[in-house]
């Protein structure tokens, strides 16, 4: 049975959000501290060396995302986007830092600003955040008030200004480059890649961008040091991983845990099925995620295992889904939701999402029969709309119509 690591969870209820005074009395902004008093070269080597894995979903190395922004040019300006727009289905971990610890992500932004040169950082959050946003705010007058922000930190030859922006709810701003074209004021539309971020982001210039879990690490990387950061968790996912438990779990909420752990050890963690229930499946990284039978679930939650068995970890969503629950409603709300989410942008992706829906609503009026023959219908429309889109968006759908059909058929009402 495992417990709880609280690492980045460790102050949750023990220190007050609102005060700056707190989180310094804590030990907070000496990573900060200890980074500027070193080269950047040595920062984005401890970022390298931690083995740390983006939180945002896709499970890429920062260390290298990092090390691209900074070797892009030394002469021009750079900015640090904190993505926080957490639109994903059943993940709300993002928020349990934002309202609980401020100040640590606030950190972690700065600490990777020296690292890569960056002048200028936004937090791009969605505007249904108020709290989120509230405490922020404050965070970062309070943070200006003692020359954590703004001219020669901390006494040194860093500046650093950040500020928030505020996004409108589209979930396909949640997507790096889109996300950009909204921060530049323009509506939130996919760009080709390359270029990626890192090359030409915000107004063309380096841009590094990561989420609101990743940039929290990077205090705790500092303060224990890279070498004992990659103790934690497994060889190919380091750390720890915030996790969101909802839908038919006893005790909902974000919870922390090393990676490695199994997905029925978080379950149990989080007090098993509602009322003692049987399980029907687990749906991995929300709308955009997989599902998981009961046979899976001694599977560890790592990027390397989850993906060799074609399941995917995701923003760290668990959406438990017990014997009273319907596997057709749960999909016809996925589906629902990519053709309320589409852009537009890709003919492809317009088209087929709500062919998708109608598809699925037809054969909803029919028998489990009917069912099965529409799912295989719309996994066909799926991989051509993946094959052709430009986002992530067009790229989901497939995700959780092939693991259902592949691991929880059986389940189908």
């Amino acid at each position: 049975m495992i417990t709880e690591k609280r690492l980045l969870l460790k102050n949750l209820g023990s220190i007050n959000p609102y005060s700056i005074d707190n989180y310094i009395e804590t030990g907070g902004y000496s990573a900060l501290q200890k980074a500027l008093s070193k080269k950047p070269e040595k920062i984005l080597q401890s970022i390298e060396n931690s083995g740390l894995k983006g939180r945002g979903g896709a499970g890429f190395p920062t260390g290298i995302k990092t090390r691209s922004t900074s070797d892009t040019c030394n002469e021009c300006l750079k900015y640090i986007v904190c993505n926080a727009d957490e639109g994903e289905p059943g993940t709300f971990k993002d928020r349990s830092i934002m309202e609980n610890n401020p100040h640590m992500l606030i950190e972690g932004i700065c600490i990777a600003a020296f690292a890569v040169g960056a002048q200028k950082g936004y937090i791009y959050i969605r505007a249904e955040y108020y709290k989120s946003i509230e405490l922020l705010q404050k965070a970062i007058k309070d943070a200006y008030s003692k020359n954590l922000l703004g001219q020669n930190i901390y006494g040194k030859n860093f500046n650093f200004d950040l500020e928030i922006a505020l996004g409108a709810g589209s979930y396909l701003c949640g997507e790096e480059l889109t996300l950009l074209e909204s921060l530049e004021g323009k509506r939130g539309y996919p760009r080709i890649k390359p270029p990626f971020p890192a090359q030409k982001g915000l107004w063309r210039q380096p841009t590094l961008v990561n989420n609101v879990e990743t940039l929290s690490n990077l205090p705790l990387i500092l303060n224990i040091g890279a070498e004992e950061y990659r103790k934690l968790g497994t060889e190919d996912s380091p750390g720890t991983k915030l996790v969101c438990l909802s839908g038919d779990i006893s005790n909902p909420g974000t919870y922390e845990i090393e990676m490695g752990g199994k997905i029925s050890e978080i379950i149990e963690l989080a007090g098993g099925v509602k009322d003692g229930k049987k399980l029907k499946a687990v749906l991995l990284g929300g709308a955009a995620g997989t599902f998981a039978s009961e046979k899976q679930l001694d599977l560890a939650l790592c990027f390397s295992e989850l993906r060799k068995n074609n399941l995917t970890l995701g923003s760290g969503a668990i959406i438990i889904l017990g014997e009273n629950s319907s596997m057709s409603k749960t999909l016809s709300s996925i589906f629902e939701f990519f053709k309320h989410e589409s852009c537009g942008k890709c003919v492809p992706c317009r088209v087929g999402t709500a062919q998708i829906s109608e598809i699925w609503k037809e054969a909803a009026k029919g028998d489990t029969g009917k069912r099965r023959i529409a799912l295989k219908i719309i996994e066909k429309i799926s991989e051509d709309i993946a094959a052709s889109a430009l986002c992530p968006l067009g790229q989901s759908p497939i995700l959780p119509v092939k693991s259902f059909i592949n691991n929880c058929i059986d389940q189908l009402d």
